[in-house]
């Protein structure tokens, strides 16, 4: 097999040839810092092996064994990460970081569950998968684990990384496998098995943790050998020795059940993360510190921003003064943008009828994530004639078949749904005139409230709710007009995210699986507009990655993910081109040839939604807004009641300017005035006094930067306008 490395030099590995052996031939310092791979057949995908391309596997899995019947292929070397002088990972970029951890928290997934399995023998495990942050496993045991068994869960693991045992795959054929789980008596197990071989696996695999006489690793074996080390079903892969997991923690337990049904098994499922060194965990604990200190479902209500009323319904938010302005300054900003980029703002009502949302396919293929259709009188009474009880007529009413067309075609003429998305509308104002080609662009923008039924246990303050406003556009456009669109709505995100500070971001551009026949529309536009998504993310200048089978079945689409101040990464943003709608809504435009032409949509929305998105601003900020979005700019707090008059005065000259100003004009003294000042997270405070009243001067004081001296007002007047209107992050002096 011919191997092509990161550096474009090729290698010709032997048969059984694995990553670690490649890696000898570089140099013996990579092959003992090898801990994984990942490989691909030579110009699969869009993504090279090195840049997170094909298959991520075991450091001494043979390369034939991954890729059978390939004689090219690419091969990236995943490493241990080096570690600087205070003990922290430094990864190359990453897809290093995000394979060397996948690698390291499976592997711990494991060392977790034999260390569950010694203290607890009659454990049934179930599954145990590694997550952005750390891994699980779901277990079947009648003992309840509590934190306080979380010391002796983590010595037991200690003690088995300090015998730095390696991890053994073999395989077995189907029916051997399945025999051998079938004797353990774990019908988890079995369960995991049956959906691996009913998604095409040809054999069942197992990893022992620790040297497994009788068994020949990576060989298929037609018997199950005797094996005395603790051993588990898994597809892999994992780290090559226990000894490289350098530092982890038990971190929480909670109860699930088997395939998430509330009717099934119950399982306990025990959380833990893990890292390459102890100082990496440190740092993990103390983001997750900083993060519990700056939940804004904490921060936010204690600020007066908003509130969640259990009268007004959970998930529904319910915005307070002081939060309206963060928003409503949020909506005035990226209105000028779409002003100067040529939008049109547009109002549409809060509900449609279900005939549109039957077009779109909204309804009902999508009904379990939304509210019940809203049915008119005569509908309900005429279906109820059909129906022998009030259960059968709920059934009737909310569609829990989506293939029942009967019940679909009865309620659909006569019912209505509360908005789930913007889009239809938009398309029926673009149908409501004729448009020619010199019309286009189209583009039309609102901040569209929207509806999903999320289930109670899924809400989450701001973050995940059941009423949403959307910065929502719809741009309906040629396909020549396709690129500069689309590079015109990065250009808006990207001044969204630098004008916030969120410099911290990495872009994923979906693309088509190219084994999948789901997506609609002709090839050629899908190339155009895969390759106007890849040309406008590289433009921007950021990380990116373009990911084949991630497009939407109707359009290629880029997504924003922003790492915040504590390192905590949120999808936000997304720009979509869309095919389907358009055709589904038989839209057109007269072309130059005075032919009827299908335009192309682009969906786009930078904050995603307000509520997300200012919940995602009070953590990245901890309440501390840029002066232009804080709810209250300017505090004037006089050291004494006889200067209350002349700090009205300046007040009135704060509002004047249009600042959000207020005077403390209580009897506290000024130490106090200032603290609870700071706790309120106002920008600026301006003490005044004789001194200041005579002078007409005030004593400047910043939230963070402390004391800024006295200045005459005007000029204290004008420094904070400059920064209100620059927008700046900070101070401006």
């Amino acid at each position: 097999m011919k191997i092509t490395l990161p550096d474009g030099n090729t290698v010709d590995a032997a048969a059984g040839a694995t990553p670690r052996d490649i890696a000898k031939t570089i140099g013996e310092g990579l092959a003992k810092a090898a801990i994984g791979a990942r490989v691909n057949p030579a110009g699969q995908g869009e993504a090279r092996a090195w840049e997170g391309g094909g298959e991520l596997i075991d450091a001494d899995r043979p390369i034939d064994h991954a890729l059978p019947d390939t004689p090219e292929a690419e091969l990236g070397i995943v490493t241990a990460p080096r570690q600087d002088k205070k003990g922290r990972s430094k990864f190359r970029d990453a897809q290093h970081e995000q394979d060397a951890l996948y690698l390291l928290r499976h592997s711990t997934a494991h060392v977790m569950a034999e260390a569950i399995e010694k203290l607890y023998p009659d454990t049934q495990l179930a599954y145990g998968p590694p997550l952005d942050t750390g891994f699980y496993y779901d277990l079947k045991l009648d003992t309840p684990i509590s934190s306080d068994d979380f010391a002796k869960i983590e010595e037991a693991m200690s003690t088995i990384t300090a015998e730095d045992r390696p991890f053994t795959r073999y395989d077995l054929d189907a029916a051997e496998g399945k025999a051998k789980l079938d004797a353990e008596g774990n019908k988890y197990k079995l369960d995991n098995a049956d959906k691996a071989l009913g998604n095409g696996a040809a054999s069942l695999s197992f990893y022992v943790t620790g040297e497994a006489h009788g068994v020949t690793p990576w060989a298929s074996m037609d018997q199950a050998p005797a094996v005395d080390q603790w051993e588990d079903l898994c597809q892999g892969p994992h780290v090559d020795r226990t000894s490289r997991i350098g530092a982890f923690k038990v971190m929480s337990v909670a109860a699930s059940n088997w395939h998430g049904d509330i009717n099934s098994d119950r399982f306990q499922r025990v959380y833990g993360t893990a890292f390459f060194s102890q100082a990496d965990l440190d740092d993990h604990l103390d983001k997750l510190e900083q993060a519990r200190q700056r939940d804004h479902k904490v921060v936010g209500p204690k600020l007066g921003l908003f509130t969640i009323d259990e009268q007004a319904g959970q998930g529904l938010v319910l915005w307070k003064p002081k939060g309206a302005i963060i928003r409503q300054e949020l909506q005035n900003f990226i209105t000028e943008h779409l002003d100067r980029q040529g939008y049109s703002q547009v109002f549409t009502p809060h509900i449609g009828k279900l005939e549109m949302y039957r077009t779109s396919g909204h309804f009902p293929y999508y009904a379990d994530s939304q509210f019940p259709p809203l049915v008119d009188r005569e509908t309900v009474n005429k279906l109820a004639e059909g129906c022998s009880t009030c259960a059968e007529l709920a059934d009737t009413l909310t569609i829990t078949d989506p293939d029942n067309a009967e019940a679909i075609d009865a309620i659909s003429g006569g019912g209505y749904l509360l908005k789930p998305m913007n889009c239809p509308h938009h398309i029926r104002i673009y149908a409501s005139e004729k448009h020619s080609y010199r019309d286009l662009p189209i583009r039309l923008y609102e901040f569209g409230t929207v509806y999903r039924w999320e289930q109670s246990g899924e809400l989450g303050g701001m973050t995940r709710v059941r009423g949403f406003t959307q910065d929502d556009a719809h741009l309906f456009v040629t396909p020549d007009q396709l690129a500069t669109e689309v590079a015109g709505c990065l250009e808006l995100v990207k001044i969204v995210f630098g004008t916030l500070g969120m410099d911290d971001y990495r872009v994923r551009v979906g693309l088509r699986d190219p084994d999948s026949s789901k997506y609609v529309g002709d090839p050629g536009d899908w190339d155009a507009a895969e390759a106007a998504c890849k040309d406008a993310a590289k433009a921007l200048g950021v990380p990116f990655v373009a990911e084949a089978g991630e497009a939407a079945f109707y359009g290629p689409k880029i997504d924003f993910v922003v790492r915040d101040v504590i390192g905590r990464e949120w999808q936000l943003g997304t720009v979509q081109v869309d095919y389907q709608l358009p055709q589904r809504f038989d839209l057109s435009y007269t072309a130059s040839d005075n032919t009827e032409k299908r335009p192309v949509m682009i969906h786009r929305a930078p904050f995603g939604s307000m509520e997300r998105f200012v919940g995602l601003l009070i953590e990245h900020f901890n309440g501390a807004f840029p002066l232009w979005l804080s709810p209250e700019q300017a505090r004037v707090l006089p050291i004494s009641d006889k200067f209350v008059g002349y700090a009205r005065k300046v007040e009135a000259s704060l509002k004047q300017a249009r600042l959000r100003a207020s005077v403390d004009a209580g009897n506290d003294r000024l130490g106090a005035k200032v603290g609870k000042a700071e706790v309120d997270k106002v920008a600026y405070m301006l003490v005044v006094g004789g001194r200041d009243a005579e002078a007409g001067t005030v004593s400047v004081r910043h939230r963070e930067k402390g004391d800024l001296g006295a200045r005459p007002l005007d000029e204290a007047v004008a420094a904070m306008v400059a920064e209100r209107d620059t927008r700046a992050l900070t101070p401006t002096e």
